[in-house]
């Protein structure tokens, strides 16, 4: 039979009774199928029941001194360790509302003395059947739960490779990029993390909102590899049409995403949020940005932080061309830009994080090495101008 032991073991039965000649009865009776336990009061009772080895099945008695079989049965019932063992009240009390009491603690079964042995025994077995029928689903159902959660687990793990691959796509385009898709996506957290003490995004920046901007964050800037290299690899400012062409960036992004989820078939939170992130990023809180000229409330949250976090990243890293900004200097831009290109209320909270801020810039700062790998592909993209003039 199989039993929430061991298959190859026979079940066992904990026989509680006050009285030493029922105690004795009940084990003679169970012997010859089952290992039995006994014990002459609740409190032993308890203490089986909560060991290494606790039984598989309960015959309590009721009127027993100190603690009765309805208290022990209500203990069993409350411990998580012992509520799944089948408890089969077996007394003298014959009233109905004894009966009642009972099954309403949580017995399966109810039995008045005297009792039939071939009843008993059948009872038993019956409750036992059942018991191993519930144990095998619960493990079924544990092994299923696991299961999903490791393969949801694998999912997002390959979802976000997947946002790092792509993001890196701009990154091996543009010289400028290096860690700085990974350096505004935590500063996007740490930004909405603080925001959130604001009444009015109190409700909007869950945990698992913020987690969705965390994870979208990087594809801000996906659309520049539709971008020309003599453009986008051009130190310095652009001249004529180049920057109306560079501004497509932002529509090229949202669009190779909306793709993507049109792949999919279904919409999907993070690539919704990162649209816009694509789209919105080079927004102005005054509306003199692109690509529509919204104003204010009208940019979407999460734009308004990917701004402000792109444009920061910006001032204070090294680029081929020029060195990083002292970091007091880039400061008092992002305050000169409160209220005209960026979020009033979120440049607030950025001044209550600088700390932060730094750290992060610190943990994802460029390696000389990568400096001198921008270099060259700076160098190479001079070359060919050149040649080509």
């Amino acid at each position: 039979m199989i039993t929430g032991n061991n298959w190859l073991e026979k079940p066992i039965i904990l026989v509680v009774d006050d009285t030493p000649d029922n105690l004795s009865l009940m084990a003679g009776l169970l012997k010859d199928r089952y290992k039995v336990k006994v014990s002459n009061n609740g409190f032993k009772a308890l203490d089986i029941a909560r060991s290494m080895t606790p039984p598989d099945l309960i015959l309590l008695d009721i009127m027993m001194p100190e603690m009765d079989g309805y208290e022990v049965c209500q203990q069993l019932k409350a411990d998580p360790k012992t509520a799944g063992i089948p408890v089969i009240f077996l007394t003298a009390k014959t009233e109905v509302s004894d009966e009642t009491k009972g099954l309403n603690l949580g017995a399966v079964d109810y039995l008045t003395k005297p009792v039939n042995p071939d009843i008993l025994l059948a009872r038993v077995k019956n409750h036992l059947q059942l018991k191993a029928q519930t144990d095998f689903l619960n493990d079924k159902n544990a092994f299923l739960e696991q299961e999903v959660r490791r393969r949801t687990q694998e999912v997002t793990m390959v979802q976000d490779v997947t946002i790092m691959a792509m993001a890196s796509l701009a990154e091996t385009r543009d010289s400028d990029t290096g860690n700085h898709i990974r350096r505004t996506q935590y500063y996007v957290r740490a930004l909405a993390e603080k925001l959130r003490d604001e009444p009015e995004y109190t409700e909007l920046l869950t945990d698992q909102y913020i987690d969705t901007l965390f994870k979208s964050a990087p594809l801000h800037d996906i659309g520049k590899v539709g971008i020309p290299d003599r453009i986008l690899l051009k130190p310095g400012r652009f001249e004529g049409d180049e920057f109306e062409i560079m501004k497509r960036h932002t529509t090229l992004g949202r669009d190779a995403i909306q793709h993507a989820e049109d792949q999919l078939g279904i919409e999907v939170e993070f690539l919704k949020t990162a649209k816009e992130i694509a789209y919105y990023h080079q927004e102005k809180w005054d509306g003199s940005g692109y690509p529509e000229g919204l104003s204010g409330t009208d940019i979407p949250l999460s734009a308004r932080l990917m701004a402000i976090a792109d444009v920061y990243d910006a001032l204070i890293c090294r680029r081929v061309y020029k060195d990083p900004m002292p970091h007091e200097k880039a400061i008092r831009i992002i305050q000169e830009g409160r209220g005209n290109h960026f979020d009033p209320v979120i440049v607030d909270h950025f001044m209550e994080i600088l700390d932060t801020l730094q750290a992060i810039a610190a943990r994802f700062a460029d390696s000389d090495q990568e400096l001198e790998k921008k270099k060259a592909h700076l160098e190479l993209f001079k070359n060919m101008v050149t040649e080509n003039t």
